[in-house]
């Protein structure tokens, strides 16, 4: 057994919050800032909480498992439920939206401004084509991905990053205006749905594997050690996360006078490094959201990898699954970023609720046990309330019902209709477990 430095502890924080941080970071705390205004805080508090805390807790979730989250899931619920739910998670989080909003976002962000209307199309090929084959040459070889990004790539973004909050904070673009749309009333939990949007608690189950098998391919085998530095690993990725959140919000909160409401954040944020920098912040912010962007892309493609080539018993292999994943999102990344932001949505909305619930339950398994029963009500109830969530933000309502889950479920019309439900399912859950007792309720979880 081998354990690591404090120096190597850092790398491997670092790495974890290079990966973590990418497209979706990078562009919607301003988007948020720039709606929120003069809630900004309020706002920025919600989105810290699912964009910062509920990450955390999945990264120590998995390493109180060791690593093996999966197989937990599958053993406290439904084997179907949990291979189901975890398919959609890394589609989600891979080669479907998250992968190619990547390669769309540093287009957008870091090559759009240099190129006329009419070679916009070709511009964003050839740029995506370099940028998602680098994304397969990092993603090929995951045993390396600590030194490349954590000692390389990632110390490279944060030295753009300061420069560019170090120029926003001494020369502010504007004035706050005032918070417009859900903002006005509900600034809390509108940034707190907007959390969701960074898909970071998605990828938490990605990236805590990513980064256990990192540090166990590294001689560090023991379990209570693995867990230790995965856990001091993510405190130094949420603080790092939490300081570049709230300066991009801050950006996009003094952005209203200046540049007006723009169509997403990864627009606003090219017009402000313009402003900070001129002609040469368009080559700042290119390098940044490139850095940002890749280190993201190729953790996500190693993780879909891993986890599909797990599911299928090696059948299809790591290599092949990456080539496959890569090609997709090279292809995706091309229908442009506010089509891949509007479509995502709806998946997200239905499936954030559920791996809140469960990564939460997990936290507290000392605690649970074999009370199996606490797991599955609670899933079961907060699935219907993410169906529907889902099916509303795809547009698809029924007004008659949810006029009744309105009036008698609580924070319903902000969204969270299933946080009250899922808890006293998960009551209920233990009072049927203590019912069966424990074989009982054992055999029938087997089943």
């Amino acid at each position: 057994m081998k354990s690591m430095s404090k120096g190597e502890v850092l790398t491997v924080g670092l790495m974890m919050f290079s990966i973590f941080f990418g497209a979706g970071n990078l562009i919607f705390p301003p988007a948020l800032g720039q709606a929120a205004g003069s809630q900004s805080i309020i706002a920025m508090l919600g989105f810290l909480v699912t964009g910062v805390g509920l990450p955390l807790l999945g990264i120590t979730a998995i390493a109180m498992q060791g690593g093996k989250y999966v197989e937990f899931m599958n053993r406290k619920t439904y084997p179907w439920l949990a291979t189901a739910l975890l398919v959609i998670l890394y589609l989600t989080i891979g080669p479907v939206f998250a992968v190619p909003r990547t390669g769309a976002v540093s287009f957008e962000i870091g090559i759009r401004p240099f190129l006329s209307a009419d070679d916009l199309t070709m511009g964003q090929f050839i740029y995506t084509l370099f940028f998602f084959g680098a994304t397969y040459y990092l993603a090929m070889t995951p045993n390396k991905l600590i030194d490349r990004v954590g000692k390389m790539l990632t110390p490279a973004l944060l030295v753009f990053l300061v420069i560019l909050f170090a120029k926003s904070f001494i020369t502010p673009l504007g004035e706050v205006l005032d918070a417009t749309g859900a903002y006005i009333t509900a600034p809390f939990s509108q940034g707190f749905q907007d959390g969701y949007q960074t898909m970071d608690l998605l990828a938490s189950l990605s990236i805590g594997t990513i980064v256990v098998n990192a540090i166990r391919m590294r001689g560090t085998t023991d379990n209570k050690t693995v867990s230790k530095i995965c856990i001091a690993s993510g405190v130094i990725t949420v603080v790092l996360m939490t300081m570049v959140y709230g300066s991009l919000a801050y950006i996009g909160a003094t952005s209203a006078g200046v540049l007006g409401h723009v169509e997403n954040g990864g627009q606003l944020l090219a017009g402000a490094v313009s402003i900070f920098f001129g002609p040469a912040g368009n080559l700042l912010v290119a390098i940044i959201i490139a850095l940002a962007c890749l280190t993201t892309s190729c953790g996500m493609i190693s993780g879909m990898a891993w986890y599909f080539n797990k599911l299928t018993n090696g059948r299809i292999s790591y290599a092949r699954l990456v080539q496959v994943s890569t090609l997709f999102s090279f292809v995706a990344s091309n229908v442009g970023l506010t089509q891949i932001i509007s479509l995502s949505v709806p998946f997200l909305v239905a499936i954030y609720p559920l791996v809140i619930v469960f990564v939460v339950l997990s936290l507290f398994d000392g605690i649970i046990a074999w009370r199996y029963s606490v797991y599955r009500m609670a899933i079961n109830v907060t699935l219907v309330f993410a169906v529907l969530d889902g099916l509303a933000a795809a547009g698809i309502k029924f007004p008659a019902l949810t006029a009744v889950l309105s009036q008698y479920v609580p924070f319903y019309d902000i969204g969270m209709g299933w946080f009250v439900p899922a808890l006293l399912a998960a009551a209920l859950g233990w009072l049927i477990a203590e019912v069966r007792g424990a074989k009982e309720n054992e055999a029938l979880t087997a089943e």
